[in-house]
């Protein structure tokens, strides 16, 4: 022990202790931080174990992964009983790929989902990325001129063959409604907002109308509406395509959220903001445009990406009306003489497609939300 006063500055910072920094440190504030953590730590560990351990070996080890050589040789077709090794049978996926992907387009049209694919994927990066500076020319494209290539292309006209849409199915499928709606319902929603906020009161009347009709029921009823209950109020001989029918039904049910989400993101802004930008002599729309909305879009990025995510999932439900999403053409495909035992891998690889679908989406909600800087630490 020394006489010898320490004078603050003179020694050097000492790194945290090893039990609060670094793995240990992290495992210790996570996992391990009171007994009630460690009990619910080591369950999760034990159900880990016993439920992992079986998977990884159906899945990924047992699995049957390629065909017989006289499939490859195509001296016959591909069949359940194929699978021997007594894992997954995943050369169901491989089999029917094809028409998981394009339901039932004809084979020799493909090449229009996928250039329609090509320009979708292509339009959303280019909007995206950082890398790319000049989004205007883009953006006209993807929302303007997009819509109605991708629409000759897919179904057909201009010198294309139709594909009717009866023969559209599968990922694809999913992939136009889920779109559609997503695009639609973010315009649509954002006047339902404003609307509901207006002063007129016929406007704010209609709009509260809608939103509380369209959340108070289903989405399942308003597609069985859709399908059997309109075309009962339209003339004789007048029929709209089922598809279109549920585009717009689901379209609006959407919009419905989106409306009440960005409301949420509207009353979110403190009111000196509507006030300093109406003493900058701003009109409504102007000052919706530039102050207002931008910032309330801004705090609602969250719940409209959960809109997003559950609509994607949503989409689902057209089954009831006859239609062959990418949930319901793989069940059917396991439903086939040839490939019956397979619902398992069916929902498994169902399951996979949507969960990364849905979580890039949540991811890039993350990333814009801390490049916006929010507030929403994660």
């Amino acid at each position: 022990m020394t006489d010898n006063p320490v004078v603050p500055g003179t020694r050097p910072d000492l790194p945290p202790p090893v039990t609060e920094s670094g793995v240990i440190g992290w495992l210790r504030h996570n996992l391990f931080s009171s007994w009630w953590d460690t009990l619910l730590t080591l369950f999760a560990i034990y159900l880990v174990y016993l439920i992992l351990p079986p998977f990884i070996s159906w899945a990924f080890i047992n699995a049957d992964w390629q065909f017989l050589p006289a499939v490859e040789l195509g001296e016959k077709a591909p069949e359940f009983s194929d699978c021997t090794s007594g894992g997954a049978c995943w050369i169901f996926v491989r089999a029917r790929f094809g028409q998981f992907f394009y339901g039932f387009y004809p084979d020799a049209e493909r090449w229009r989902v996928n250039l329609v694919l090509i320009m979708l994927v292509g339009s959303i990066y280019g909007l995206l990325s950082e890398r790319i500076k000049h989004k205007k020319p883009i953006a006209w494209f993807f929302f303007a001129i997009f819509p109605f290539i991708a629409f000759f292309l897919l179904y057909g006209g201009l010198g294309l063959p139709v594909v009717p849409t009866q023969q559209w199915g599968g990922f694809m499928l999913t992939l136009t409604l889920a779109g559609i709606g997503i695009v639609f319902s973010l315009p649509i929603g954002i006047l339902l907002a404003l609307g509901r906020r207006s002063q007129l009161p016929i406007v704010h009347l209609l709009c509260v109308l809608f939103i509380e009709f369209a959340r108070g029921v289903p989405l399942i009823t308003i597609l069985f509406m859709a399908n059997v209950m309109l075309p009962l109020f339209l003339p004789q001989g007048v029929d709209f395509n089922i598809l279109l029918r549920v585009l717009i039904g689901v379209t609006l049910f959407a919009s419905a959220y989106m409306a009440e989400v960005i409301r949420g993101g509207l009353q979110a802004l403190p009111k000196g903001q509507y006030e300093g930008a109406m003493a900058m002599g701003l009109g409504y729309w102007s000052m919706m445009r530039l102050i207002i909305m931008p910032q309330a879009l801004r705090v609602a990025i969250p719940g409209i990406v959960n809109n997003f995510i559950s609509l994607t999932q949503d989409t689902t439900l057209v089954a009831i009306v006859g239609l062959y999403d990418f949930l319901n053409i793989v069940r059917a495909g396991s439903r086939d003489s040839n490939w019956i035992g397979t619902e398992i891998e069916g929902y498994v690889f169902c399951a996979f497609v949507y969960w990364v679908f849905c979580f890039a989406m949540s991811r890039y909600s993350m990333r814009i939300e801390r490049k916006l800087h929010t507030g929403h630490k994660r």
